[in-house]
């Protein structure tokens, strides 16, 4: 508990050690390795990305030759459909040369949509844009640039795709509305008005589609990036909660068997017999801390793995008082009120806090007794009092001092809050209040 509280039993001393031997000073090549190897330990291993699935070598070469399959697909679509639609448009100019050239340069050019796809979506917009001002047949020469602007959409270049369908447009407008009539290849329509706005309804729609596209992809992977974010937060909880665990049952523990181990040391020669009961003592102990490390660890065979056992909880504070009598410490529990079912997380809560509190007695404190009172006069509250006469033994006694903050991460998971301090006579107080919701199956 308190930082001077220290280990030893009162009236038992601990076994001396002979001096350690002064250690040759290591020479400049060693200190040179070993600070070279530390320098290397602490970098943090990379770790290794893993293998990608294995595919068949034709599905490979499919995704490889997608890109110019796509492009020959649409080459062939915009040449016999342009040629097709050429023949029911007689007040269009019928396809030459250059124009079958327009046609067969915006596929090329869409081959490199998922590298340069703002370059692609400019170059297609101006092969489609002088299609249109040659006056060539209408058809499907807007399949290349569109799918190069639906492309940009997706990549997340939508002011390059939206700029370059609104360039397009303009320069349909300017053909139509605003060269003079001597300077175009085909007769004005009695129905450009029309026309122009068929035609910028459909290119709306078609943008509108590939937003909602983009619109639907971005959902989705913010909502995967959230579940693995929400994956490893639950990780990293797991693992904390593994850890406090972890340092509760062995903090207790190791308390116990180093203090047993002082005692067999002292009484080894002078009476064996209370030597071997502390030996005794040891074993037992040190096999149910091994039970426990067990079930803490077979959490991580897997998700939904079965414990080996049940978790423990305050029906368990006899055997927490039996350890404690084995090292000299006499506990006594007071419960006030009814007991009633606890879940088990608050259960397995105050069982720990429980156990730390008198395991930082043992280490911290010179009392040879101390007292557990359980209150259960509150419905809604759970008060856990843990509380010894002292006095703090001066000295080191261990510890990382992570105790008390391991128990508040505790109480604090459930709204529940702790308070620990020393007493004006001496001794020292934890106070815990832990929230109690019903147990499952009430």
């Amino acid at each position: 508990m308190g930082a001077g509280r220290g280990s030893s039993l009162p009236g038992m001393m601990p076994p001396t050690s002979p001096s350690p031997e002064p250690s040759p000073e290591p020479s400049p090549e060693s200190s040179r390795e070993s600070s070279s190897e530390s320098s290397s330990a602490e970098q943090p291993e990379q770790p290794e990305q893993p293998p990608e699935p294995w595919r068949p070598p034709w599905v490979r070469s499919a995704r490889a030759g997608w890109p110019l399959g796509l492009a020959a697909a649409v080459a062939v679509v915009q040449v016999v459909g342009s040629t097709v639609a050429g023949r029911h448009q007689g007040g269009r100019v019928p396809l030459d040369a250059f124009g079958y050239v327009l046609l067969l340069l915006g596929p090329v050019l869409l081959a490199l949509r998922g590298r340069r796809p703002v370059a692609v979506v400019a170059g297609t917009s101006v092969v489609t844009a002088a299609y249109l001002a040659a006056g060539y047949p209408y058809g499907p020469v807007f399949a290349s640039w569109l799918i190069a602007c639906c492309a940009a959409i997706g990549c997340g270049h939508r002011r390059a795709a939206w700029t370059g369908v609104a360039g397009v447009y303009l320069v349909h407008v300017l053909v139509t509305f605003v060269v003079p009539a001597s300077w175009q290849r085909t007769p004005p329509s009695s129905f450009a008005w029309q026309q122009e706005l068929g035609l910028l309804a459909w290119l709306l729609l078609v943008m509108a589609f590939a937003e909602i596209v983009r619109f639907r992809r971005e959902r989705i992977a913010a909502h995967r990036a959230y579940r693995q974010q929400l994956e490893q937060r639950r990780a990293n909880e797991e693992r904390l909660k593994m850890a406090r665990e972890l340092h509760d049952i062995l903090a207790h523990s190791l308390s116990l068997i180093n203090i047993q181990a002082g005692v067999a040391l002292a009484l080894l020669d002078r009476r064996p017999e209370e030597a071997r009961t502390a030996l005794v003592t040891i074993k037992s102990t040190s096999k149910e801390a091994l039970g426990e490390v067990r079930q803490v660890l077979a959490t991580l065979r897997g998700p939904g793995a079965a414990p080996r056992g049940p978790a423990p909880g305050l029906d368990r504070l006899d055997e927490l008082t039996a350890q404690a009598d084995r090292v000299g410490l006499a506990v006594e529990v007071h419960e006030r009120g009814a007991r009633r079912p606890l879940s088990a997380a608050v259960d397995l809560t105050a069982f720990r806090i429980v156990q730390e509190a008198l395991t930082n007695v043992i280490r911290h404190s010179a009392a040879r007794q101390a007292a557990v009172v359980l209150d259960w006069t509150d419905p809604d509250v759970l008060v856990v009092k843990v509380e010894d006469p002292g006095p703090a033994v001066l000295g080191d006694a261990g510890g990382t001092g992570s105790g008390l903050v391991g128990m508040r991460e505790r109480a604090a998971a459930f709204g529940g809050t702790i308070s620990a301090g020393p007493l004006p006579d001496g001794g020292f107080r934890v106070r815990a209040e832990l929230p109690t919701p019903k147990a499952e199956g009430e």
